[in-house]
Parts: structure tokens; sequence; C-alpha cells
């Protein structure tokens, strides 16, 4: 579990949108992109994030997520 206070701050690197964790993963709050949490170490890498399969890939998730990505 991730200690809350850190939660608090941690935000989505793509989207800059709150994370929620579920288990072994960070879910941001737009668009779902799911980082994994390694050895208790949140990895927020983009590469490493696992985009919903209902949008299949990471361009395809920039694409319809791009007005809520600050530049």
């Amino acid at each position: 579990m991730i200690d809350p206070d850190l939660l608090e701050i941690l935000v989505c690197p793509l989207t800059r949108s709150p994370l929620r964790q579920e288990g072994d993963f960070l879910i941001s709050e737009v668009g779902g992109l799911k980082y994994p949490i390694r050895d208790g170490i949140p990895v927020l890498l983009i590469s490493d994030a696992m985009v919903p399969a209902a949008i299949g890939s990471l361009e395809a998730f920039r694409e319809k997520y791009k007005d809520r990505i600050p530049d």
C-alpha cells in the first residue's frame, strides 16, 4: 500500500491527473492509465504505463485525450 500522504501528491506524468491505488497499480483519473507498483515503489514512467484495452495503444490514448494532456 502506498502511503496516503504520498498518494495525495502523486499525479499521472502524462495527464497530470490524480492517481488512485488499485492493487499493485496506480490508476490515473483521466483515461485510466495504469502504472505498476514494483516492490512498493510506484513506477511512473509513461513507457511502463498500461493503456486501457478499449484504447489499444499509447498513441491512440494521446489522440483521444489530447485536450486533457497539458503541453
